[in-house]
């Protein structure tokens, strides 16, 4: 009977294991992908509001003319009413901080400026839909009669890395932040330049001028 020395069968097996090996790796390899992924779609959605999710999922219902802001739309542009619209001391304060955070690596996009009284009430209506009930959607969308968005003295900010950047920084420029549930939604406080940003309401329930 002809015998494989020990050697060869050692190296037979080593063989064989190849493929496993390579087979775990790449597994492993796609794993660690795929959590990434997860990873970088949760922080970014950490930073976007409500109203402009609803905003994505309904672009075709109302046009930029009402206040729809395309992505990728900064406080620079001056072509888009939603940013345009913009009360003009506000704007000019985004502007000028917007140019300092460059030197941090901070760009100021838009998600969402002014907007129509009939884009409000739309997206109130949505966040409804959304919600489950009006208590629980004016926690995020105010009425059209009531929010800062319609009278151009509110704009809701991205990306997290922007929003950390005014949290710090916003007061300088008299941009404060006013609901401690949206760290997205910024308006003008020219006090807060001297003597700091007012303190934030819980979410905007609490703001006397949504009691209106």
């Amino acid at each position: 009977m002809n015998q494989t020395p020990p050697s060869a069968r050692s190296t037979t097996r080593r063989i064989r294991w190849l493929p496993v090996v390579g087979l775990v790796a790449v597994i492993a390899a796609i794993a660690a992908a795929l959590c990434y992924q997860v990873s970088q779609a949760s922080s970014s959605a950490s930073s976007v509001s409500p109203s402009n999710t609803l905003r994505i999922e309904h672009r075709g219902a109302l046009g930029e003319a009402d206040g729809a802001v395309p992505d990728g739309v900064t406080v620079f542009n001056d072509e888009i009413p939603g940013v345009t619209n913009l009360d003009a001391g506000l704007l000019k304060a985004l502007r000028q901080a917007a140019t300092d955070a460059a030197d941090d690596g901070a760009e100021f996009y838009v998600n969402s400026g002014w907007r129509s009284p009939e884009y409000q009430n739309h997206l109130l209506r949505e966040a409804i839909s959304k919600y489950g009930s009006e208590d629980e959607a004016v926690r995020w969308v105010a009425t059209a009669t009531t929010s800062p968005h319609v009278s151009g003295d509110a704009v809701d900010i991205g990306h997290s890395d922007t929003t950390e950047w005014l949290s710090k920084h916003g007061g300088e420029y008299g941009l404060c932040q006013i609901y401690r549930n949206e760290p997205w939604h910024y308006e003008l406080r020219t006090n807060a330049i001297d003597r700091g940003c007012p303190r934030m309401y819980a979410d905007p329930t609490q703001d006397p001028r949504m009691q209106q």
